[in-house]
């Protein structure tokens, strides 16, 4: 873990302001200049366009800022109680293998959800963390409870993931999330299954977990 460096911000961070800061870091990374670095943080409310984004997936901007990204994906939505992840990680030292740096991303969430006890999992065809949420009926509806969009350039990653702790989960409706329909597929929360679980037990589960996964 020497040769990366945690950083967390503690008051919400601008979008734009965020995407200079890993846009220089990078290169910093690619040269040797600066280590390699995990940025946890949260953003003001804001809809992001992902490079496979369609404009017209966002519906209803509800005077919230909207952004073209650099990342991968489509449409989201970041906001305050929402732990956002910046991963500026040199693949050069962790393989050169993008298909398992995005698994071990994928991994990655899940380890630490189940380390606060929510079962989150992948879907074939569906970028991102799920978990089953029960209904009234006594069915269940899969719902998003984590957002996966990553950009590499020349080895080195940034961009990263997001996960809801307990953002204002109405801002989703004015998106269609990832392009997947509201009406087949929800979004939820962290406090929405566990009200206890806080943003520093979220952050420990995080690096907890990222020495396991990872193997640094």
């Amino acid at each position: 873990m020497n040769d990366i460096e945690w950083k967390i911000s503690n008051d919400v961070v601008p979008y734009q302001y965020a995407v200079d800061f890993m846009e220089k870091r990078v290169a910093q990374i690619y040269e040797g200049s600066a280590k390699q670095l995990v940025w946890l943080l949260e953003h003001p409310p804001v809809y992001t366009l992902g490079t496979s984004a369609n404009e017209t997936d966002v519906i209803g901007n509800n005077g919230i800022e909207v952004i073209k990204s650099g990342r991968g994906g489509q449409v989201t939505y970041h906001g305050p109680g929402q732990r956002v992840i910046y991963l500026m990680l040199d693949l050069r030292k962790h393989g050169q293998d993008v298909r398992k740096f995005v698994c071990n991303v994928e991994k990655w969430i899940i380890a630490t959800l189940d380390t606060l006890g929510i079962k989150g999992e992948i879907r074939d065809g569906r970028v991102g963390v799920w978990v089953d949420t029960p209904l009234p009926d006594g069915t269940t509806r899969e719902e998003k409870i984590a957002a996966i969009g990553l950009r590499i350039r020349k080895w080195v990653s940034f961009h990263g993931a997001s996960i809801n702790l307990n953002p204002d989960l109405s801002h989703f409706g004015g998106i269609v999330p990832c392009g997947l329909s509201p009406d087949e597929f929800g979004v939820t929360s962290i406090n929405s299954i566990n009200k206890s679980i806080n943003m520093s037990d979220l952050d420990q589960a995080l690096k907890t977990n990222f020495t396991k996964i990872f193997g640094v």
